[in-house]
């Protein structure tokens, strides 16, 4: 079975384009504005969404996002809460949405549970960013029994015969961190990023998307002169920090804005 995630990425290629993949705490602003959200960064140029699950102790990411998620939970934000608002946004939303939470969530549920009860609240796949490839393999049956695809990460320290392996266990696309640390805005990818893509397309024929540290047009154009898509978290997430409380309703505008100026950095197909 095809996957939104494949098709997306399939339609890209043929088109000679590149894909842009925001970021968004589910609950941050509120989790009723979720799905207001994902439509407007849709009609802002988004070709995917990933969708951040609330976790106390989020893995790699930054004080941004960090404080995100404190925020989501804070107001109550739940698995079942995150699933219930996807479910009712997806007949408004055609592009692929991404789950983006920690492994330890999905093993308490249940893997299988979990990636059924994702799959058919609307969710196209998952990122597990603490999930080891060695333990990787029941999360991947799972996942692809439910119709989900599993991105795995790969770091710049990655040695290349173990990004290889990430490669091969991934399904739908490969994430690429651009940089180590945690994840935050930056001055632009950085050096050697390009020859990182070249090798890992020599291991693979996946879709690559590159994250951490992308936060403007100039970035996105930067990453998609190499990569498959651009994927943008902290700005975006700090951007929506001035819509909390009382200023919630008009989030999903300022994420849409946002969105727009980000596209802007993407190549448009030569004409015919």
């Amino acid at each position: 079975m095809t996957s939104r995630i494949q098709e997306s990425f399939h339609r890209l290629r043929a088109e000679g384009r590149r894909g842009l993949m925001p970021f968004v705490t589910a609950g941050d602003p509120s989790l009723d504005e979720l799905g207001n959200v994902l439509v407007a960064m849709e009609r802002g140029g988004a070709t995917a969404v990933e969708v951040g699950i609330p976790f106390s102790d989020p893995v790699a990411d930054g004080p941004v996002i960090a404080a995100s998620m404190q925020h989501a939970l804070l107001g109550g934000v739940t698995v079942a809460g995150v699933l219930a608002a996807v479910r009712e946004a997806r007949p408004r939303v055609s592009i692929p949405l991404v789950a983006m939470l920690s492994y330890s969530i999905v093993y308490r549920l249940g893997i299988e549970d979990f990636c059924r009860d994702a799959a058919e609240a609307g969710f196209d796949g998952l990122i597990l960013p603490d999930l080891g490839l060695e333990e990787a393999g029941p999360a991947r049956a799972a996942a692809a029994a439910a119709g989900l695809t599993l991105s795995l990460l790969v770091a710049p320290s990655t040695p290349s015969a173990r990004a290889a392996a990430l490669a091969e266990a991934s399904t739908g696309f490969l994430y690429v961190v651009s940089r180590a640390g945690i994840t935050g805005a930056d001055a632009g990818p950085p050096a050697g990023l390009a020859e990182r893509v070249a090798e890992l397309r020599a291991a693979t024929d996946l879709p690559l998307a590159v994250g951490f540290g992308v936060s403007g047009p100039a970035q996105v154009a930067a990453v998609v002169e190499v990569a498959d898509a651009a994927i943008v978290g902290s700005a975006l997430v700090r951007r929506m920090e001035g819509f909390r409380g009382d200023g919630r309703a008009a989030a999903a505008e300022a994420a849409g804005d946002f969105v727009a100026e980000l596209a802007a950095g993407l190549p448009q197909p030569a004409a015919l």
